[in-house]
Formats: structure tokens, sequence, C-alpha cells
């Protein structure tokens, strides 16, 4: 997987979902942007759908998680802050999942665009990133 172009897709998206996040629904280019990033994601799938997908299970066996893997774009944040050293994502962003390592925990799992990650949202505040496994 060539993770440069990958992130390059994934920031392409970012920059969409972010550009929708500010605009209502009665904004005059709201359908135009979000058609926009439908093909954005819909071409992001077909390039790195499977990649992703075996990445996802394995961290949902990581985790001990019986909770179904998604879709790679289920897994983005509906808008992104760039920040000096990375990225903001909101606590309730990507996907709720459950975990035997983690039994009385809220979960979300979410992808971090830049360097290329998937990241555990636990309890709405602690993040810790679970792809790439970090050298402990």
């Amino acid at each position: 997987m060539d993770i440069k172009s990958l992130e390059k897709s994934l920031l392409e998206i970012v920059e969409k979902r972010n550009e929708l996040a500010v605009l209502s629904y009665s904004d005059v280019s709201y359908d135009d942007i979000e058609e926009e990033l439908h093909d954005l994601e819909d071409d992001f799938i077909d390039e790195y759908g499977a990649e992703l997908e075996g990445i996802l299970d394995d961290i949902h066996e990581d985790l001990k998680s019986d909770t179904d893997v998604l879709l790679a774009t289920a897994y983005m944040a509906k808008s992104y802050k760039k920040t000096e050293t990375g990225f903001i994502v909101s606590a309730n962003d990507g996907v709720i999942i459950d975990s035997e390592k983690y039994p009385k925990n809220k979960l979300n799992l979410v992808i971090i665009p830049k360097p290329f990650s998937f990241a555990l949202i636990i309890d709405n505040k602690d993040k810790k990133i679970v792809w790439p496994k970090q050298s402990s």
C-alpha cells in the first residue's frame, strides 16, 4: 500500500468534509460539495478498501471486538482540525466499537489522515493509536 498516496486521498476527503461541515443544508453549494465528497470516498474505497478492511480486521481482533467491520470511510471524522502536530477529531467521531480489552469504556475508532493511523478514543477523552502498533 502506497501510504503517501493514501494520505493524499485522505487529505482530499478531509478537506471536503471540513468544507461541508461549515455549510447549512440550505446553502446553494451544499449538494455539489456533498456529491464531490461522495465521489472522493467512492474512489478511496475502490483503491484502498480491501487493504483497509484487512487492517480493520486486525484491529478488531487485537481489541477482541465483535463489532462488525465497516467500510473505511465510516471511521472518518465528520471534520478534522489540523494542528502543528497532527489532527484533532471530536470524541464522538468514528465508529463506536466494543472491546473485551476495554469492557467498561466507551470506544470510538477513527482514522487519522496524516500520519495515516487508526486511533481509539477512550471515554471521549483519551486517544490511543492502535495502528500502526506503537512500540512499547
